[in-house]
């Protein structure tokens, strides 16, 4: 799967942005699809996850904030990031797992396709 990611830019803390990721096919509708994030200096980390039936997780500090939602028939995966922080300032990778998980997916380790990233600029 290639997976191209696109929506990031600049954005003052509080506004909202819409990260899409195309998927260049999603033959195995088990797939997993995630979000993840890399700041400057840190690790890359979950943001959210879901699956094909829907279910649906999310780091605790974008629960409430950011919403993951999947279009099967676009191969498209979205995430809306909402009241963006500073803190939400990173590189954001989306990512698939052909597991066959009817679970959402924090590891990374768990994905074997990865977009090329988008960067993310809240200012305070």
């Amino acid at each position: 799967v290639q997976l191209q990611a696109s929506g990031g830019g600049l954005a003052q803390a509080g506004n909202a942005l819409r990260l899409s990721c195309a998927a260049s096919e999603l033959t195995d509708t088990r797939t997993v699809l995630g979000w993840f994030r890399q700041a400057p200096g840190k690790e890359r980390e979950f943001v959210a996850a879901i699956t094909s039936g829907g279910k649906i997780i999310y780091k605790d500090s974008v629960e409430g904030r950011f919403t993951i939602s999947r279009h099967n028939a676009l191969n498209t995966v979205y995430l809306q990031m909402n009241m963006l922080k500073p803190e939400d300032t990173a590189i954001y990778y989306c990512a698939a797992s052909k597991s066959g998980s009817d679970r959402p997916l924090r590891s990374p380790a768990l994905y074997g396709s990865w977009g090329q990233g988008t960067l993310v600029t809240v200012s305070s």
